[in-house]
């Protein structure tokens, strides 16, 4: 039986993950994983960034934004991994976000039909994009900055 290695070149980990090279060299500029260098500077990484690019992909499968991510995954060492623990903390604490995102997306398939048939493509009156406008309220031009009603 082989041993197995620690370290996963970019390709093997991309291969793995199954992400292309730029993603995974993409997640490394953000911070959310982390390699060495070898002599050839060549990228290496340790198994456990493994199971952080899945930890990430979840994530993002969520909704949830990279920089999100990236405050659950600073609190790990550089070769440590995201536990099952650490998932249901997670996902716990985003639970709030996840949930007002699915009403937005309720409400705006409850009234997409009428904004985008309505024609109006107003940001005043459109109650979708923009319902609580004051300005539109006020009406058009510069004089409500100058103290005109």
């Amino acid at each position: 039986m082989t041993p197995k290695r620690l370290e996963l070149s970019v390709g093997e980990l991309a291969r793995r993950a199954g992400i292309a090279p730029s993603a995974v060299r993409f997640y490394e500029d953000q911070g959310l994983i982390f390699s060495r260098r070898t002599a050839g500077n060549q990228r290496r990484y340790h198994r456990a960034m493994l199971r952080r690019v899945a930890f990430i992909r979840a994530s993002q499968v969520a909704g949830i934004p990279l920089s999100v991510i990236g405050e659950v995954l600073a609190g790990l060492g550089d070769h440590e991994s995201p536990s099952k623990a650490m998932w249901e903390a997670a996902s716990t604490r985003w639970m709030d976000d996840i949930n007002h995102r699915i009403e937005l997306l309720e409400k705006m398939r409850d009234l997409i039909g009428s904004c985008v048939g309505c024609g109006c493509l107003s940001l005043g009156e459109c109650h979708l994009l923009n319902p609580d406008d004051e300005l539109n309220r006020l009406g058009p031009g510069p004089r409500r900055l100058i103290g005109e009603e």
